[in-house]
């Protein structure tokens, strides 16, 4: 299933994509509904190019549709993220700790200064998720992108208060 949410953060272009690696924001991030505390795993800063891998544990409660092939309690992954902080851009991979058979999901985002309002920056995000389970795979990934779309509505306002106090 592809999907993409546009966002409005209330911070600089350069500020977001900055908090986007720093591990610290991670910490933060931990206040997201249906997510536990990240972990980030590694961090390697090349320039302008960020390589950052995270670990993700979910929190939240599943549709019963989702639950019949997936146990909440085995939801965990790594993203593993190459931020070009020039470009501001970043492409992900999410790797299942669990279901690898069953679940992937891929994509990227980017960040532009807002034309109305260069203190704040719109986010792009886009990719496919896919799940593999006979009769219910469609069910599944509905629930799972409606799931990521409402953490990155959540994110947003996360990442503009860590910039405002990382000021």
């Amino acid at each position: 299933m592809r999907f993409e949410v546009r966002q409005h953060i209330t911070a600089p272009v350069d500020a977001v994509a900055a908090a986007l690696c720093d591990p610290a924001y991670y910490e933060a991030l931990g206040t997201a509904p249906k997510l536990g505390v990240p972990e980030v795993l590694e961090r390697q800063v090349d320039g302008d190019q960020v390589l950052l891998r995270v670990r993700y544990r979910f929190a939240g409660e599943l549709s019963s549709a989702a639950r019949a092939v997936l146990d909440p309690n085995k939801l965990t992954w790594v993203e593993e993220s190459r931020h070009d902080l020039a470009q501001h851009r970043v492409t992900f991979v999410l790797k299942p700790d669990n279901y690898a058979d069953r679940l992937s999901c891929t994509g990227g985002y980017r960040l532009e200064a807002d034309p109305a309002d260069p203190s704040r920056t719109i986010r792009t995000a886009s990719g496919e998720l896919k799940v593999r389970a006979a009769l219910v795979a469609g069910s599944v990934e509905r629930a799972l992108v409606s799931g990521l779309k409402e953490h990155l509505d959540a994110e947003a306002g996360i990442i503009a208060r860590f910039v405002a106090g990382a000021d």
